[in-house]
């Protein structure tokens, strides 16, 4: 991921009062009505079918790995929906993306690639053999073959030389961010190893999932009060000794799931019930506010939150809601807090049409849900998706839980899949002092960026 620019919208879309999404929560038509309406002011961003264009890219300002995100909520919007308006894009953008080794490293995207935009790929792939997807044709990349690639790929980059382990958050040495171990890459790593043991029955994915976990937690990216952490330089002597102690909704939701996950593969073991309680109750703790998810680090800074940030809050939804039904005892905590969000995120639904969004007027979703029905000027790709997931959330009970290949998951699956990185792209030079001096330059940066919206976040980071 990267660092983009905010997209705001027009002054004159600013604090403008538009009749926002009417749904009626006791019902389950009116809810899926409403998921329609954001899911199709969503796609309207996305031009990958349009002729000339690349299937499974967004245009600008969105990153790579945004569009991997949206295209895992269409398959949930699908799954939770029934409504298959959207199969034929995602199915499309799933396959042209899976790239030539079928890895989720396509030509269009390697050289700039980081481990948590590939993840994000994985991650969908994920998603589509859980929820029965259609399948490929025989001759095609697999959606469980697409996951084990990725899977395989970051075993092999596991790098015990520097902070006893982890996974760095870029691929190649010649990209900002490689002397950074962070928790969304190795959240990745851990979520999709999670449920592949789930869905495979394989061990040998339960023991990287501890092992990942394990590792988070000895470098003290989860700490003594499971507040996930995002990361830390392993350039020089760092070694991962000062983490960046900012706390983002994604990395908390990636954990969690993954979790839950392992909770309801192992029928309950008492170490992944800890680990499921302690991080719903650090989630619960920093990333509400009245009963409405935000993003503490970056939603009330002057700065604002990022065009990558302002996708974040949906997927903390998304996981909350499925780790609601994995690990069960922690419904009673999490459904509440996603029933009055999706309230709240349906009343930011409330923006009109313009140039750039083209959906149904009164229907564009803003960022901050806490603005009410007053509709803040902030919309996009990930307003939407953040919507979405939370609108949809009520009806995860009346779902079928994710699949497994022993209860009815289809997709085939390559327990070998998988490619190397030095045969895609040949790293010009070993690391140097520059490229060191180079990523202790970006690290300042984005602690220098992130300190105004971290107050929170260090002032309340234990429990109370």
């Amino acid at each position: 991921m990267h660092l983009p620019t905010v997209l705001v919208g027009l002054s004159g879309l600013l604090l403008r009062p538009v009749t926002a999404i009417d749904v009626e929560w006791n019902s389950d038509d009116s809810i899926k009505s409403a998921a329609s309406t954001i899911a199709y002011g969503m796609t309207k961003f996305y031009t990958g079918n349009n002729p000339g264009d690349v299937p499974g890219n967004l245009p600008d300002p969105y990153y790579w790995w945004e569009a991997g995100a949206m295209f895992g909520s269409l398959i949930d919007y699908w799954a939770m929906t029934g409504d298959k308006t959207y199969n034929d894009i995602t199915f499309q953008a799933l396959q042209h993306q899976a790239g030539d080794d079928a890895d989720f490293m396509p030509q269009n995207q390697t050289k700039s690639e980081g481990n948590d935009d590939q993840g994000f790929w994985a991650l969908a792939a994920m998603t589509a053999a859980e929820q029965n997807f259609t399948n490929p044709d025989p001759d095609k990349p697999q959606w469980l073959a697409l996951a084990q690639a990725v899977y395989n790929e970051y075993v092999h980059r596991w790098e015990p030389d520097t902070c006893g382990g982890g996974m760095r958050w870029q691929i190649y040495t010649f990209n900002n961010g490689y002397n950074y171990k962070n928790s969304v890459s190795n959240g990745c790593f851990f979520n999709v190893a999670a449920r592949l043991a789930r869905y495979t029955g394989n061990d040998t994915y339960t023991d990287w999932a501890n092992k990942i976990y394990d590792w988070e937690e000895s470098v003290g990216f989860i700490d003594k009060n499971y507040a996930v952490l995002d990361g830390a330089g392993n350039a020089g002597n760092d070694n991962c000794s000062k983490v960046n102690a900012a706390q983002f909704t994604y990395n908390a939701g990636l954990f969690m799931y993954g979790a839950a996950t392992m909770y309801n593969y192992t029928d309950g073991d008492d170490k992944w019930k800890t680990r499921v309680d302690g991080l719903v109750k650090s989630a619960t703790k920093v990333f509400f506010q009245d009963g409405v998810m935000w993003e503490p680090a970056c939603e009330k800074t002057a700065a604002k939150c990022n065009t990558d940030q302002q996708a974040f809050k949906g997927h903390l939804g998304r996981w909350f809601a499925l780790t609601s039904v994995l690990a069960p005892f922690t419904h009673d905590t999490i459904m509440p807090l996603l029933q009055s969000t999706a309230k709240a995120a349906a009343q930011q639904c409330s923006g009109p049409a313009s140039s750039d969004f083209k959906g149904k007027d009164g229907t564009a979703c803003g960022f901050s849900w806490l603005a009410g029905s007053t509709f803040d000027g902030i919309y996009g790709v990930g307003e939407q998706m953040n919507a979405l997931q939370l609108v949809m959330a009520p009806l995860v009970g009346s779902a079928p839980p994710p699949f497994t290949s022993d209860n009815g998951g289809s997709s085939v699956g390559n327990p070998d899949a998988g490619s190397s990185d030095s045969d895609k792209i040949d790293q010009p030079r070993p690391i140097t002092t520059g490229d060191k001096a180079g990523a202790g330059i970006l690290t300042a940066l984005v602690l220098s960026g992130l300190v105004g919206g971290l107050c929170f976040v260090w002032a309340d980071g234990a429990f109370g």
